[in-house]
């Protein structure tokens, strides 16, 4: 019988990557309705959910310290918390550089890419959904392709966004500003696919 106070990881994985969806839908509304003036209070909603994503990863690591047996190993149970964790920060960066690079309106190119980085915070929850079944899933495999195709779908986007900026915009400031922004909104589709490798990887080690 599992004690009061067992932790169920496989659940405390989907948490983390519901922060990571509450983020990416936050920053996806931001973008699509950008108000310049608002974006500091935008950022104290967006730092509340990094916070609490935080707090939830390190309870999951102080039950782990304490854990006798794990249902994967303990170096696995950290690398997928620090990396879920990772993409809820990646998102928040990409707030906090139209804050800091004073930006004043949004391309084309960024809200494309945000909802790339919606859609990929979604896939990934949907593969935590079925990473307890994971010798047994008919699914697992397919979503976690899916993120792949995704993140090049990004990728693509990102190239072409890149070369944009650099063709129309004149002020350097600018420039500058949107490779920064642009290369955050390209990691944080990076990030969800390593969370994705790396539940292959445990997957695989494990079957």
């Amino acid at each position: 019988m599992a004690r009061k106070n067992d932790i169920n990881y496989f659940n405390a994985f989907i948490e983390l990557a519901e922060y990571s969806c509450q983020a990416a839908n936050l920053l996806n509304e931001i973008m699509n309705n950008f108000k310049a003036d608002e974006l500091q209070d935008r950022m104290k909603e967006m730092h509340a959910i990094e916070h609490t994503g935080d707090e939830a990863r390190h309870m999951m690591i102080k039950k782990l310290a304490k854990e006798f047996i794990t249902p994967i190993e303990r170096e696995d149970i950290m690398a997928l918390a620090d990396s879920i964790d990772e993409v809820t920060d990646t998102i928040e960066d990409v707030l906090l550089c139209l804050y800091m690079y004073n930006v004043s309106y949004v391309r084309e190119q960024a809200l494309k890419m945000t909802e790339i980085v919606v859609k990929c915070c979604n896939t990934l929850k949907k593969v935590l959904n079925e990473f307890h079944n994971y010798r047994k899933s008919q699914t697992l495999h397919g979503l976690i392709v899916e993120i792949n195709h995704l993140e090049e779908e990004a990728d693509k986007l990102f190239t072409e966004a890149i070369r944009q900026v650099f063709v129309s915009c004149k002020d350097v400031i600018e420039i500058i500003a949107w490779e920064k922004i642009y290369n955050y909104l390209e990691k944080c589709c990076d990030t969800c696919e390593n969370v994705s490798n790396l539940i292959e990887s445990v997957t695989l080690k494990n079957s």
